[in-house]
């Protein structure tokens, strides 16, 4: 027969109180920090127009992330809408950044340029036009030519998504 003392229930016990302790500080250092997951914007109108072809890249993440990550709902018809998203350029640049010695390029940067504006349906600004400029550096080399190509896209993809985020959260920032 198997005798356990009660030293070793009260140490498992100690234990797990150690542990929760531990996973609540860490969660309220977390909290703490301004650290929040992912979740719905709150956009400070019901409706929205988004002045950009649907079937361009941006224009679709653009729609998908309104309707999946808030409760503002897009409306085709500008008239319809409390708010009119107006993108006034997107622009993709890349430009040398080093050499190497027999003067081939050895690095580029990327930039990402999105210019837009956010009114109401009578013409008043909520945000004037804004520039939203980004930027990632891409090593290069010959040999890989097409995976650089490859690997230029999805950093401007990822791009894409930095900028539909910064302007969701300057959406909801905006005070009526």
């Amino acid at each position: 027969m198997m005798h356990i003392g009660t030293g070793s229930i009260a140490s498992a016990a100690r234990r797990r109180w150690l542990r929760a302790a531990a996973a609540g500080g860490a969660l309220a250092l977390l909290g703490g920090c301004g650290f929040a997951l992912r979740g719905t914007a709150t956009l400070p109108f019901k409706t929205l127009y988004i002045g950009i072809d649907d079937k361009s890249e941006l224009g679709a993440m653009l729609r998908r992330y309104v309707r999946a990550g808030t409760t503002t709902q897009v409306v085709e018809d500008p008239r319809q809408a409390e708010a009119q998203l107006q993108v006034l350029s997107e622009t993709r640049q890349r430009s040398i950044l080093s050499l190497d010695a027999s003067g081939r390029v050895r690095e580029y940067e990327l930039r990402y340029l999105f210019e837009f504006t956010v009114r109401d349906a009578r013409g008043h600004e909520y945000i004037p036009p804004t520039t939203i400029t980004l930027k990632r550096d891409l090593t290069f080399s010959d040999a890989a030519t097409l995976a650089k190509d490859n690997e230029a896209n999805l950093l401007y993809r990822d791009m894409q998504n930095d900028v539909i985020q910064q302007l969701l959260r300057r959406m909801s920032a905006i005070e009526r």
